[in-house]
């Protein structure tokens, strides 16, 4: 028994031994390496996950075919981009649908991050946080080819024309400063094509490469894209939407940056904008 005991402690110690040795020589390296990794990804809602909110629905060419896990489209291509340079995989990526309103509205959400054509304004920075600029887009002018200002080529001409935008968005407000004060509003740009279509109002306004989705999926049956209006670059620019204050803010600002400046965001709006902004007519005043 005396033995056994003895055999047990000098094993025992032999193991102590080992141990110390495996943590001098291989274990701090190894702790160091996943602290590494660990600490390039954000603070997220989902612990290792990326929560991303887009539209319902999204739309062509931002989304193709609704369909943003496909990863098919400017903005969904550019979302999994910017999660992997982040540090997440595209499997880490779960993707959520808002409404425009609620996104930039005050408030806890349930969603790290927001892609649905956000133009930037003083007062939404108060609400939400936002990535650097990634796309400024001209607003342009949708109306059916058998309206009596289908053939116009000037802003001026369609100074009596019944025109809509969406409300809330940079192209209701640029409506207002570049075409007249009494835009009608619809809650989305799928009722405002709709009221198009119907005869409801003579136009309606809306980024440019949306203006060439509506007209090219028939959203507006027989329409045609008038053209874009002068002086409506986005003068902001649209960004990324994230909660206020969020700790993946910096991240995702760093990430974009080094996309914008590596050619990555300009490759991304030649592949999947260009089809719908390319031969677009510039509108005299």
């Amino acid at each position: 028994m005396i033995r056994s005991r003895a055999f047990r402690a000098v094993a025992a110690t032999v193991a102590i031994a080992t141990l110390s040795l495996t943590a001098a020589c291989g274990s701090a390296p190894a702790e160091k390496k996943a602290a590494a990794v660990g600490s390039g990804k954000p603070e997220t809602l989902t612990p290792g996950k990326l929560t991303i909110a887009t539209g319902l629905p999204a739309y062509t060419p931002w989304v193709m075919n609704d369909k943003p896990e496909s990863g098919e489209g400017f903005e969904a291509e550019l979302s999994y981009d910017l999660a992997e340079k982040m540090g997440f995989k595209k499997s880490d990526v779960k993707w959520v649908r808002t409404t425009f309103d609620s996104a930039i509205a005050p408030g806890a959400k349930d969603w790290d991050m927001n892609i649905q054509q956000f133009s930037i304004t003083p007062e939404r920075k108060k609400a939400v946080d936002f990535s650097p600029v990634y796309y400024r887009p001209y607003q342009a002018i949708v109306v059916r080819k058998d309206s009596k200002y289908a053939n116009a080529k000037s802003i001026s001409e369609l100074k009596d024309a019944q025109i809509g935008a969406m409300v809330g968005t940079i192209s209701y407000t640029l409506a207002v400063k570049t075409l007249k004060k009494d835009i009608k509003t619809f809650n989305d740009n799928a009722a405002l094509a709709q009221a198009v279509d119907s005869n409801q109002v003579d136009a309606m306004v809306v980024a440019v490469p949306i203006a060439s989705n509506i007209v090219n999926s028939g959203q507006v049956k027989n329409g045609k894209v008038l053209g874009a209006i002068p002086g409506t670059e986005d003068p902001e620019g649209m960004a990324i939407v994230l909660p206020k204050n969020s700790p993946v803010t910096s991240k995702l600002t760093k990430a974009m940056n080094e996309l914008l400046k590596d050619g990555t965001v300009k490759k991304l709006q030649d592949k999947w904008l260009s089809k719908y902004t390319t031969g677009v007519p510039m509108l005299k005043k």
